[in-house]
């Protein structure tokens, strides 16, 4: 019997309904397990030719999925060349070895996705954006928006085929040492990249000062912050942020709230300007 083999016209449709559709199909109970069903669908249709094959197989992604999408993307693409693999009479590959490479895959990539394109890959972006917006210029945020798209649907695209090329070798790669290791470097580039944004665009200044009886200043708390650690106030409203959402799970939502509130008494009381940018 001829050996199955996945055409290409297959796998780009296999990767077409997971990159639209890994979120689409999202859902509170089972997250991305429908997008996976869609994803694998056409792989499944050209491997099996019978019906309740057809079946069998599909009931294997049936199975909780959740991963970040994009990074994620190499599940599904290692997933093809073991199912392909299985179709071909591999013994070593069934139903539930699959499912256990999908499930000690999609946590480690998770977080490895997280890191990467969430951490570091978004800020880096908005950042660049930031910049090329000022004035109210539409050139930052068309820069964005083609920067993203580009860079997730080729990115995508060379995971999901990587992750076919590999198959079952990826296993090691992805949940050994070295991915914990660049896990750790790239949550260490995050952070960096974050604070350099927080620094670069967040600017919080106090207008407090005290003058004499002869209405000559004599205090200027600004001043004296600036000549101690400049951007003083800055860096203590983003780490009370972090402190909040991180430390006491607040979320954003409400810790903006907080910031309002923080503003609004500061102006009453004469410590924040209303005419300064924090």
């Amino acid at each position: 019997m001829a050996e199955k083999k996945l055409s290409k016209k297959a796998l780009n449709k296999s990767f077409r309904n997971w990159a639209y559709g890994n979120l689409t199909c999202f859902s509170q109970e089972h997250m991305q397990t429908f997008g996976y069903l869609c994803a694998m669908l056409p792989l499944v249709e050209e491997l099996y030719e019978t019906k309740e094959e057809q079946k069998e197989a599909m009931n294997t992604y049936t199975a909780f999925f959740n991963t970040e999408p994009q990074v994620g993307s190499i599940i599904v693409g290692i997933t093809a060349g073991l199912e392909e693999a299985k179709a071909n009479g591999n013994e070593d590959i069934d139903a539930e070895a699959i499912n256990g490479i999908r499930a000690g895959l999609m946590g480690p990539l998770a977080g490895i996705g997280d890191s990467l394109v969430v951490g570091t890959l978004i800020p880096i972006l908005l950042g660049i954006a930031l910049g090329l917006s000022t004035g109210g210029s539409v050139v930052g945020p068309i820069f964005y928006i083609v920067a993203w798209n580009l860079i997730m649907a080729f990115g995508m695209k060379f995971l999901y085929f990587k992750g076919y090329e590999l198959g079952g070798k990826a296993v090691d790669i992805l949940v050994g040492e070295q991915a914990t290791a660049i896990r750790e470097a790239v949550v260490m580039l995050g952070t960096m990249v974050v604070g350099s944004v927080a620094a670069t665009w967040v600017s919080v200044k106090t207008s407090f000062h005290l003058v004499n009886s002869a209405g000559k200043e004599f205090l200027n708390l600004q001043n004296q912050l600036d000549g101690v650690y400049p951007g003083f106030l800055t860096a203590a409203f983003v780490i009370f942020c972090w402190w909040l959402m991180s430390k006491k799970k607040v979320s954003p939502v409400v810790t903006m709230l907080i910031l309002v509130v923080v503003a609004f008494i500061g102006v009453m009381i004469g410590f924040f300007n209303p005419g300064l940018k924090y």
